[in-house]
């Protein structure tokens, strides 16, 4: 199975041949180097010969034509009508040879995942809930035009000067859509890219269980459940099993703001002290 696993991703790969740097596209946007290839599309960092300004190119996979197109299509759509300082802005948008380009402002700052896994930055509840609560003021921008992000996993949220930005709505889709799109069969999948607002919660509390272990050190070799190994207060514990739909979910950004608001206010007040080991 893995063979034949290793043998179609390199076929995937022969089949796509990203682009080169140096390579002029579109008589504008010269590669500097290449990203990384994501489930639709092949993103670059490039050059704006124009406007001599460093940008996002991303690239449509050839061998995702049918699927790839819609969320190309939805992208542009959905980047167009957001207009957020911490959400990229589109530049432009054209077609070569029926795959569909996207130019995208870049954010040149660190994604959580290079802080984390190429950095060794460590977070603590206190500061976890933090940055949470700096996401949320995003996404709540973004649910109040009636879009859900589906993809809010620690390489698509970036820190630059402190604050965070979300990247990456190729998932995106507006909620008006829910139930038109297959999500899968494995529950996590469903749960990660229903098209609700609910899906953009359960992803975050992903996203905090990586934020949590960061300062994680095992005392025992056999793995354990988070609930378990992570020393977290009864509050952290409350709203993670709610956002990760353990218990019963958040139906709105509205109630989530106000549990984690008020976690922070009490360790304003002096800290939690009703942390389960």
């Amino acid at each position: 199975m893995k063979r034949w696993s290793w043998l179609y991703a390199g076929i995937e790969r022969f089949f796509e041949r990203p682009y080169r740097a140096g390579k002029l596209i579109n008589r504008r946007y010269r590669i500097e180097n290449c990203l990384g290839m994501g489930s639709y599309g092949i993103t670059y960092i490039a050059c704006d010969i124009v406007t001599n300004q460093y940008v996002v190119l991303k690239q449509m996979r050839k061998t995702k034509r049918n699927k790839g197109a819609f969320s190309f299509q939805r992208e542009a759509q959905i980047l167009n009508m957001l207009k957020h300082p911490r959400i990229p802005k589109l530049y432009d948008s054209f077609i070569i040879k029926d795959i569909p380009h996207l130019v995208m402002e870049l954010i040149s700052g660190k994604t959580v995942e290079d802080l984390i896994f190429k950095e060794g930055k460590t977070f603590t509840e206190r500061e976890s809930f933090q940055l949470l609560m700096d996401i949320l003021a995003i996404v709540q921008y973004i649910h109040q035009n009636g879009i859900v992000h589906r993809d809010l996993r620690i390489p698509n949220v970036i820190i630059k000067e402190g604050n965070a930005y979300i990247i990456d709505f190729g998932l995106a889709r507006f909620l008006t859509e829910s139930g038109r799109e297959d999500s899968g069969d494995v529950l996590e999948q469903k749960l990660r890219r229903e098209i609700s607002v609910k899906s953009d919660f359960y992803a975050l509390g992903h996203f905090m269980l990586f934020l949590l272990y960061s300062t994680y050190e095992p005392t025992v070799k056999e793995e354990r459940s988070w609930e378990e190994e992570l020393s977290l207060s009864m509050k952290a514990r409350y709203i993670l099993r709610k956002m990760l739909q353990m218990d019963a979910p958040y139906e709105d950004i509205h109630e989530l703001s106000a549990d984690i608001h008020r976690l922070l206010r009490n360790w304003g007040n002096g800290g939690i002290n009703d942390v389960i080991v």
